[in-house]
């Protein structure tokens, strides 16, 4: 028994150690992959290639008390270099100032059409609501708070237009919130987390999700998964899975940027992983059989992939209990932790994060220019957003497994402290 219990003490702390090792290099050739096969041919994101044709687009905007922000959203909207629009503001039952300010924005634009929902039903049924009055059968996506790049709608058009098995293609966020650490590292995870996740899933299989905040559906394939879900926390994963289990494609346009306020303080960090952990654990329940199905077999990696993130959540979960633990109660020598403080282990995870950084910063630096200045902030990353994932991955299993099949509706997120222009 005892030597079964250190095997299994070692592989705990065996994949604590060498997971995230295995990951990092595992995105970063990927990536890289993904840049020589994909991106370095390509014109510079402001000057797209031409396309054999243009069809109108909807633009769906669902907006839950975004009077601070809806105007510049719609302002961006406005300079799409598009040849045909129509812009569907839908007030989901905001109880500030939004639903007068998009019915004046629409008085002075005939493309805008307004929807007002009686009462907050959720992003999901915004989105809905929307896609039900949409005239055309492209859709572009976008948050209420975000501020898309003039030439974002033909780099995913793109995609859309070359083959009729793409479903979904989703844009490149930038961070416009800097002021503080915790948005200075946001800029670096948005790179060499997100955008490198994306490439090297694309490169691999399938994109575990599309961003929410900026996307461009083809209607047809929403059509054939019945939309999004009012029941999933974050609908963006749930389509996405739900259009891949389908055999639709779901693509990444790195070219397709758009500019996004988050969180800068813990709390509303907080909120934000949260929902994005439950989110994830609700796909890891509703699309387990995905395993069980050989013709779903290109999505056994992503589908693996989080699964062992959330198992490495609760094996550093688990350690750092048996360290609090080991301070009042004498544990056997194999479970004893003597300090959560890293060593030359820490060295070695902390020396390929910076690696990794630099990658994903040299495949994003033709996106934006004095991008390297954030660098030397995301060595804490690891200090600060490690223990966040593994919080909210923890807390996010039991949380979905008691919430039942509850509707989503909205909660006004922290945004940040808003830079005056677009960095």
């Amino acid at each position: 028994m005892t030597e079964t219990a250190t095997t299994i003490v070692g592989i705990l702390f065996g994949f604590a150690f060498y997971y995230p090792l295995f990951m990092s290099y595992l995105w970063m050739t990927g990536g890289l992959y993904y840049y020589r096969h994909y991106e370095r041919h390509d014109r510079p994101y402001d000057e797209p290639p031409p396309l054999p044709e243009y069809p109108p687009v909807s633009v769906l905007v669902p907006c839950h008390d975004e009077a601070a922000n809806i105007a510049e959203t719609v302002a961006a909207l406005q300079a799409l270099d598009y040849p045909e629009i129509e812009i569907l503001l839908i007030n989901d039952g905001s109880v500030d100032d939004t639903g007068s300010l998009i019915e004046s924005l629409a008085a002075h634009d005939d493309r805008i059409r307004v929807v007002h929902l009686a009462r907050n039903q959720g992003k999901a049924v915004g989105l809905n609501t929307a896609a039900m009055v949409a005239r055309h059968d492209y859709f572009l996506c976008i948050d209420g708070d975000s501020l898309v790049d003039p030439h974002c709608l033909k780099w995913m058009m793109r995609h859309l237009l070359r083959s009729p098995r793409v479903g979904a293609v989703t844009g490149n966020p930038r961070i416009r919130t800097r002021s503080t650490l915790l948005g200075r590292i946001q800029v670096g995870e948005f790179s060499s987390i997100i955008g490198l996740i994306k490439r090297a899933q694309r490169t691999y299989g399938k994109v575990f999700t599309v961003s929410g905040v900026m996307v461009c559906f083809r209607r047809s394939a929403l059509h054939d998964v019945g939309y999004w879900n009012p029941q999933a926390l974050t609908e963006d994963i749930d389509v996405s899975w739900r259009l891949e289990v389908r055999h639709w494609d779901v693509r990444f346009e790195p070219n397709a940027l758009c500019w996004i306020l988050m969180p800068e303080t813990l709390r509303g960090l907080w909120r934000q992983r949260l929902r994005w952990a439950m989110g994830g654990t609700q796909v890891l329940f509703a699309q387990y059989r995905v395993l069980t199905r050989w013709r779903h077999r290109r999505l056994w990696p992503i589908y693996l992939e989080y699964f062992c993130s959330v198992a490495w959540a609760y094996a550093m979960a688990i350690i750092a209990a048996l360290f609090v633990i080991g301070l009042f109660v004498e544990l056997p020598p194999m479970l004893h932790v003597a300090t959560l403080v890293p060593a030359w282990s820490g060295l070695i995870i902390g020396t390929t994060c910076l690696f990794q950084f630099a990658v994903s910063m040299f495949l994003d630096s033709r996106y934006e220019r004095g991008y390297g200045r954030y660098y030397y902030w995301m060595i804490w990353y690891p200090l600060v957003y490690w223990i966040l994932n593994v919080m909210t991955s923890v807390v996010a299993l039991p949380s979905v497994v008691l919430r039942g099949k509850q509707r989503a509706t909205w909660k006004s997120p922290d945004r940040g402290i808003r830079p005056a222009n677009i960095p």
